[in-house]
C-alpha cells in the first residue's frame, strides 16, 4: 500500500522527499502543542472529579490529535482536482448530515442544542464537516461562474439559494454561531471572487437585517445580547460565565499565574477547557502570553491568506478560493471565541481552532491545514487544474552537491 502512495506525487512523496511550507506547518503545529498542553491544565480538576483520573481529556486530546493526523496525511495524498469534480458530492453530503442529526435516535442532544451525532465513545459534529465541505463547493462554483458571479445579479445569487437552506438546518439545531462563520467565509470568498462592492455591501446590509431579526425572535438570544453588555448586573445568573472569564484575565496580569495554578478551572469557570480555553490560558500564561498566541493565530491565519493569493497569482483560481475560505473559516472562529471570551461579543458555543477540547473540531482542523499545504504545493507546480493529469516524472530532480532541497 505505502508502494502505491508514493507512485502519486504528492508533498509527502516527492523527489524533494517531504515538501512542506514549513513555516505555515511549524506555526500550526505549535498551536496544537500548546492546546494539548493548556486542555491538560484546564481540564484537570474536572476531569479528576469526574472520572477520578486529572488526564482523562489530554488522553481523549491526544486520541484525537492521532485521529487528525490520519485525516492530515489523507487529505495530503488527494488532488486538487478530485475535491474540484467532487463539489456536488460534497455538498449533497453536507445537507445529509446536517438534516440527520436533526433526526431523534441520530442527533445526540447536549445542553439543549442537536448538534452531535453518536459514535460509540466518540460524538461527530456535522457542522464542522459541513462548513469545509461548503467552501470546497463554493470554491468550484467561483471558478465555473467567474463571469457571471462579476457581472450579474444572478451569479452573485445562485450561491444563496443553496446557503440559506443550510443556514436554515444549523439554525434548527440551534448553532447561530457555526452560521455567522460560513456565511461570513461564503461572503469573503465572493468578495475577492470578483463581486461589485454595490451587490456586496447590499448582500452587508441584509446579513445585518438578518441577525437583528433571529436576535429579535429568539428570547434567549436577545437576553445574552443584553448580558454581555453588561455581565455584572445579573454577576450570579445570565453573566456568571462571561465575569468568571473576566476575572479569569485580571488575575492572570502581565506574566499569568504559572502554567497549571489557574483558580478559575476549578468549577468557577463553566465550560473551562472547550469554548473558554483561552480564558484559562489568559490566567495561567498572562497577557504576554496570550498576545503571543494571537500573535501565532495572526501569521497561520494570514500564511493561509498568503497561500491563497499565491494561487491566483498562478491563475490557480480554484485553489486561491478555497485557499481564501478555509482561512476565513478559522479567522472567523478565532474572532469569535476570542471576542466571546473578553467579553466583545455574545456567548457562542464556537471552538478556538487547534486550542479547544473538541474531536470534530480539531480533526477538521488538521484536514484544513492539510488541504492548505497542497494548495501551496500544487501551486508551485501549476498543478491546480482538473484538466492537467501529472506524474512523478513531471517533478524535477534538484539537487545540488548531494543536497535535496525542501522548503
Amino acid at each position: 500500500m505505502l508502494q502505491a502512495l508514493r507512485s502519486a506525487p504528492s508533498p509527502l512523496f516527492s523527489r524533494r522527499g517531504i515538501d512542506f511550507d514549513f513555516p505555515f506547518l511549524a506555526g500550526c503545529l505549535a498551536l496544537l502543542g500548546l492546546g494539548l498542553v493548556m486542555i491538560a491544565s484546564a481540564s484537570s480538576e474536572v476531569a479528576a472529579v469526574n472520572t477520578g483520573n486529572p488526564l482523562y481529556h489530554m488522553i481523549r486530546h491526544l486520541v484525537y490529535i492521532a485521529i487528525g493526523m490520519v485525516g492530515f496525511v489523507c487529505a495530503l495524498l488527494v488532488p486538487l482536482a478530485t475535491w474540484q469534480r467532487l463539489g456536488g458530492w460534497l455538498l449533497i453530503a453536507s445537507f445529509v448530515l446536517l438534516a440527520a442529526v436533526l433526526i431523534p435516535g441520530i442527533g445526540r442532544e447536549v445542553n439543549g442544542s442537536m448538534r452531535w451525532m453518536g459514535f460509540g465513545l466518540f460524538n461527530v459534529q456535522p457542522s464542522e464537516i459541513a462548513k469545509v465541505f461548503v467552501v470546497l463547493y463554493l470554491a468550484g462554483y467561483l471558478v465555473r461562474r467567474q463571469a457571471e458571479v462579476r457581472e450579474s445579479w444572478a451569479g452573485f445569487f445562485k450561491p444563496f439559494i443553496v446557503l440559506m437552506p443550510m443556514a436554515f438546518l444549523l439554525l434548527l439545531e440551534p448553532d447561530f454561531g457555526a452560521t455567522v462563520v460560513m456565511m461570513g467565509a461564503a461572503a469573503a470568498m465572493l468578495f475577492l471572487g470578483g463581486v461589485g462592492i454595490f451587490r456586496f455591501g447590499l448582500m452587508v446590509i441584509l446579513a445585518v437585517g438578518a441577525v437583528f431579526v433571529l436576535v429579535q425572535t429568539q428570547q434567549y438570544r436577545l437576553q445574552r445580547l443584553i448580558t454581555f453588555t453588561d455581565p455584572w448586573a445579573d454577576q450570579y445568573g445570565s453573566g456568571y460565565q462571561l465575569t468568571q472569564a473576566l476575572i479569569a484575565f485580571g488575575r492572570g496580569e502581565w506574566f499569568g499565574v504559572g502554567l497549571g495554578n489557574s483558580i478559575q478551572k476549578q468549577f468557577y469557570l463553566p465550560e473551562a477547557h472547550t469554548d473558554f480555553v483561552f480564558s484559562v490560558l489568559a490566567e495561567e500564561l498572562g497577557a504576554i502570553g496570550s498576545l503571543a498566541t494571537v500573535a501565532l493565530f495572526a501569521f497561520v491565519c494570514i500564511r493561509g491568506l498568503f497561500i491563497g493569493l499565491k494561487a491566483e497569482r498562478a491563475k490557480q483560481f480554484y485553489a486561491a478560493y478555497a485557499a481564501y475560505g478555509l482561512s476565513f473559516l478559522w479567522i472567523g472562529q478565532f474572532l469569535i471565541n476570542i471576542g466571546v471570551n473578553v467579553g466583545l461579543l455574545p456567548t457562542k458555543g464556537l471552538t478556538l481552532p487547534f486550542l479547544s477540547y473538541g474531536g470534530s473540531s480539531l480533526v477538521i482542523c488538521c484536514v484544513s491545514m492539510a488541504l492548505l499545504l497542497r494548495i501551496e504545493w500544487e501551486t508551485r507546480y501549476q498543478l491546480g487544474s482538473e484538466d492537467f493529469e501529472f506524474a512523478e516524472d513531471d517533478f524535477p530532480d534538484e539537487r545540488v552537491e548531494g543536497v535535496q532541497h525542501a522548503r
